[in-house]
């Protein structure tokens, strides 16, 4: 093999190599966001803006039930406690979690791992205002989905 040749074939496998190299982040960034779109729609099912599956309208139930609107706002805007608009945009479910059983006392915010209703909901709970934050579930009252 001629030397112009073995050149010529390396600049071919290096231009697939750099090729291959600069398409697998922009492949690999719409994947990240297509399973971050699809790990969103597992967290609850809405439809109309205020239908939603059985596990977020339980959640929602729990919010109203533990009045946290004193502090977080109707429509989860913010008041005394921060805003969930805003909140559940960072925190995770793990987050969430850590934080809604163990409260913010030092912020005014209790505990509820104690809450029979919190330890059995606290999912649908993150579904609602998971749903809330991205803008898909409007503010106030919620029904179920009808099941056809």
């Amino acid at each position: 093999m001629s030397r112009s040749s073995w050149s010529r074939q390396l600049k071919i496998v290096s231009l697939v190599i750099l090729s291959v190299v600069l398409l697998s982040p922009a492949a690999s960034a719409g994947d990240e966001k297509s399973e971050a779109a699809a790990s969103a729609s597992r967290l609850y099912e809405v439809k109309d803006g205020n239908k939603v599956d059985a596990a977020t309208l339980q959640g929602w139930k729990t919010w109203r039930a533990l009045a946290c609107e004193r502090c977080h706002g109707a429509a989860q805007e913010g008041m005394v406690g921060p805003s969930l608009i805003d909140s559940m945009k960072r925190l995770s479910k793990a987050e969430f979690h850590d934080r809604l059983m163990k409260g913010s006392p030092e912020k005014g915010m209790p505990p509820f791992s104690g809450s029979d209703m919190v330890n059995k909901n606290w999912e649908g709970l993150y579904g609602y205002l998971k749903g809330r934050s991205d803008g898909a579930i409007e503010p106030g009252r919620l029904t179920a989905i009808e099941q056809n």
